[in-house]
């Protein structure tokens, strides 16, 4: 089988590719409950810039998801899995309102209209967000709560999602979306996301790094790792038509960590040096933002579709740990 994923030179994108190759299969549930391992031949990793895994099933592919001409060429009726993760982040979508349309917004549009073209309805996972919710919400946000999305990127994802749904209700696709919790601990340098501090509190201060907090500390964010992210894509994929329903848009688990429970997993696991590099440093523009998100879920019908999500923020921080040493330079007690 041949599997595209856009956005793939992306941490996760990377994770994901990673994760299949090692699999070296994927097993797919189809409509009548009949599950099957499908062999892995290739994967088109397709981004901006190119990918860095180097592997014969892997052929890494740059451009503009933007250029539907582009997005044309990427799939062919050998396309049995898409998987949809590029996208311009929260900060830069806000920020810069045409990039975030032409690539949240076009650039998905793009990518459905290729499977359409192709007659084949390939299965399709689409990356949304938490950040289709926002505003006035209920205490505890569920799959019923209506999506009221307070900044241009959650509002892309929205749309993103009603169009994954439709196309799906037309046959074009055997489409999912997934909407994910802020990833936590984001490995590599800094990104656009207005969650980015998140991360970066956690990530800098282990490397020696000063790291700012821009938002008061008893702000609470919905997370998962990235591991957990990965496991949850792989398993949206595999699930029957069935299991989905009509309905294809999903809360994924996660939990709520403030950032005063962050810093003392941070001591916790790197202790005082640690702490004394995170630097309390407002920023109005990321507090408006971030004010407006959910921060707590009830993800009781993604549970029992099998998703999975860390046990709690020192499993997180712990495993990214592991999965970068070469990044960590203060000594750490895991």
């Amino acid at each position: 089988m041949k599997i595209l994923i856009t956005g793939g030179a992306g941490f996760l994108g990377q994770q994901l590719v990673r994760a299949l190759l090692q699999e070296g299969s994927i097993k797919l549930t189809d409509g009548s409950g009949r599950a099957e391992d499908h062999e892995i031949s290739r994967i088109v990793c397709f981004d901006v810039i190119e990918g860095q895994i180097t592997d014969p099933r892997v052929v890494n592919r740059s451009g503009d998801i933007g250029d539907a001409s582009t997005v044309a060429g990427l799939i062919d009726r050998e396309t049995g899995v898409v998987v949809h993760l590029a996208a311009v982040v929260s900060g830069t979508a806000e920020a810069d309102f045409d990039l975030g349309m032409r690539v949240n917004l076009d650039g998905t549009r793009n990518l459905l209209d290729s499977c359409r073209t192709q007659g084949h309805r390939p299965r399709l996972l689409f990356s949304s967000s938490i950040a289709v919710f926002g505003g006035d919400l209920p205490a505890i946000v569920t799959d019923a709560t209506t999506p009221t999305p307070q900044g241009s990127y959650g509002t892309q994802k929205l749309i993103g999602e009603l169009l994954v749904q439709d196309f799906t209700r037309k046959g074009f696709i055997d489409g999912r979306s997934v909407r994910v919790p802020t990833a936590t601990v984001r490995p590599g340098s800094p990104n656009g996301a207005a969650s980015g501090f998140a991360s970066g509190i956690i990530r800098e201060p282990l490397s020696g790094v000063q790291a700012l907090l821009p938002v008061p500390e008893e702000t609470a964010m919905w997370v998962a790792s990235p591991r957990a992210i990965v496991r949850m894509f792989l398993h949206a994929l595999m699930l029957s038509p069935k299991d989905w329903g009509w309905h294809r848009s999903i809360n994924l688990p996660g939990f709520v960590v403030t950032m005063t429970q962050a810093i003392a997993t941070l001591r916790e696991i790197g202790g005082d040096a640690a702490v004394a590099l995170v630097k309390r440093q407002p920023d109005p523009q990321v507090q408006k933002l971030v004010s407006t998100w959910a921060a707590r879920f009830d993800t009781a019908k993604a549970k029992a579709m099998g998703f999975k999500a860390d046990s709690d923020f020192g499993q997180i921080v712990r495993a990214y740990v592991e999965d970068n040493r070469g990044a960590v330079r203060l000594p750490v007690n895991l």
